[in-house]
């Protein structure tokens, strides 16, 4: 009797096993990386015509990994991002699968080997402080939503999180007496602490005594009392733009996302000459070069660069002396 494929016991242990137990990943890495394995799982099974139960390890070729990347920008129209992302799921499946049984090693070495496609950087788009102010402006405090609407938009910009840290925040988690701060909870299970400015700490006293006082509750509810989702936050944020656009031209032009008030943070700080290190801290980055791409990006601080540069460098602009037209300037040219 042929023993069976250990394929599903191999996926089975690298999610429980090794995500969830070695690595300890998030909910958010877990689906995503069922996602990728689920999208590959099919394509080798439609290839090999036959069903994804009966698939065996020995599928699992390199050639195939190759031809599910070529299907996912050809046919699928996915982008250069989203193919690395699928790679590097199926790149940690194969990790686990040589730890797991070394006699495979050849077979996940050439695998492993494949790079993940160059791809060009995207310009961070980011929202001025004066913008900012503008858009900051347009929520009603008077009305209960013009108010949690202002709250949420001042936090955002305040801490930098990410607009899932900001929805998940309870109300346990703020404290709104000196030192003002609050408790973040990062990607990857890293939490951080954040301060608040007063008029931060404000907004959000003024949201909490509307709300009932049950310990625990998320700070930023929609209109029947539920935690905000993250279409509601993308919302709020869109009708109050259209409004600053209004009286900004300049904002026209911008597709500003809840990230973009993340980025917008990031800019003001080094716009204030705060170090590297102390941005990827507050902003929760894994690495200072992830941090590092807002310098690229914020003409501003080039300027300043350049000005900078050119004191150091001694060179100052040349005044050219003013032309005059000789009194005999026709006798002149009548020589020529």
């Amino acid at each position: 009797m042929r023993r069976p494929d250990p394929l599903f016991r191999l996926v089975e242990t690298f999610f429980r096993e090794y995500l969830q137990g070695t690595r300890g990943a998030s909910r958010h890495t877990v689906l995503a990386y069922r996602d990728s394995l689920r999208l590959f799982f099919s394509f080798v099974a439609e290839a090999c015509s036959r069903s994804v139960a009966d698939l065996r390890l020995d599928d699992l070729t390199v050639e195939r990994v190759l031809s599910f990347l070529n299907h996912l920008e050809a046919t699928r129209r996915n982008g250069t991002a989203t193919r690395n992302l699928r790679l590097t799921a199926i790149r940690a499946f194969f990790r686990h699968l040589v730890r797991a049984d070394p006699s495979r090693g050849a077979q996940c070495l050439r695998v492993l080997s494949l790079p993940a496609k160059k791809t060009a950087a995207p310009m961070v788009t980011y929202l001025e402080p004066e913008e900012v102010q503008v858009l900051l402006q347009q929520p009603d405090r008077r009305e209960s939503n013009g108010a949690r609407d202002h709250a949420l938009l001042l936090f955002l910009y305040n801490t930098g999180a990410r607009i899932g840290e900001a929805l998940a925040v309870q109300r346990s988690e703020l404290q709104l007496a000196r030192p003002f701060q609050v408790h973040l909870h990062g990607k990857g299970r890293k939490d951080r602490i954040c301060p608040l400015w007063p008029d931060t700490v404000l907004a959000l006293r003024r949201i909490r005594d509307h709300m009932p006082s049950a310990p625990g509750d998320h700070v930023f509810l929609s209109a029947r009392g539920e935690p905000l989702t993250r279409d509601g936050a993308a919302y709020i944020l869109d009708k109050h733009m259209q409004g600053a656009a209004r009286e900004l031209p300049s904002l026209r032009k911008k597709r500003v996302t809840p990230h973009v008030m993340r980025h917008s943070c990031a800019v003001a700080l080094l716009q204030a000459g705060i170090d590297l290190t102390v941005i990827r801290d507050y902003l929760g980055h894994e690495t200072v070069a992830t941090t590092g791409r807002y310098t690229r990006t914020n003409l501003q601080m080039k300027r300043r660069v350049l000005e900078a540069f050119w004191r150091r460098a001694g060179l100052h602009p040349t005044k050219s002396p003013r032309w005059r037209p000789h009194a005999d300037l026709l006798s002149f040219l009548t020589q020529l």
